[in-house]
């Protein structure tokens, strides 16, 4: 499926509050870092539900779940990085689509790079 419609539709309506847009394959949830402009703690607390796809492969593989999150997008595939209020707006957009959106945590400041990841699988930290 392509975002590119609703992704069209975010940024003719907010543009200028968007801070930046991260897909999350090929570095899974950790590749936020490589674009943070400084040192930011980026705390994911409220994923979307993970796939059953990725289960299988953490019970297949034996995957240890801080690993699976490095290098999976767990099913979260797009970030989008703005204001609260903006969020609720690209939240309600996404649902004009027929995606799935949420507001999956917050960026607050720190004294290092870090993605921190609280699930049901445990809490991990990258950085």
């Amino acid at each position: 499926r392509t975002y590119a419609p609703v992704v069209l539709k975010i940024l003719q309506q907010h543009f200028d509050k968007i801070h930046g847009i991260i897909h999350c394959s090929g570095g899974g949830q950790s590749k936020v870092l490589h674009y943070l402009p400084s040192p930011l703690r980026v705390v994911k607390n409220n994923l979307l539900p993970i796939p059953p796809l990725f289960t299988m492969i953490q019970e297949s593989a034996g995957t240890a779940w801080k690993e699976m999150y490095q290098v999976f997008n767990m099913g979260q595939r797009l970030e989008i990085y703005t204001d609260r209020e903006t969020a609720d707006s690209i939240v309600d957009i996404s649902k004009f689509f027929n995606i799935d959106a949420q507001i999956s945590g917050f960026v607050e400041k720190n004294d290092k790079k870090e993605v921190i990841i609280e699930s049901r699988h445990g809490g991990f930290s990258y950085s």
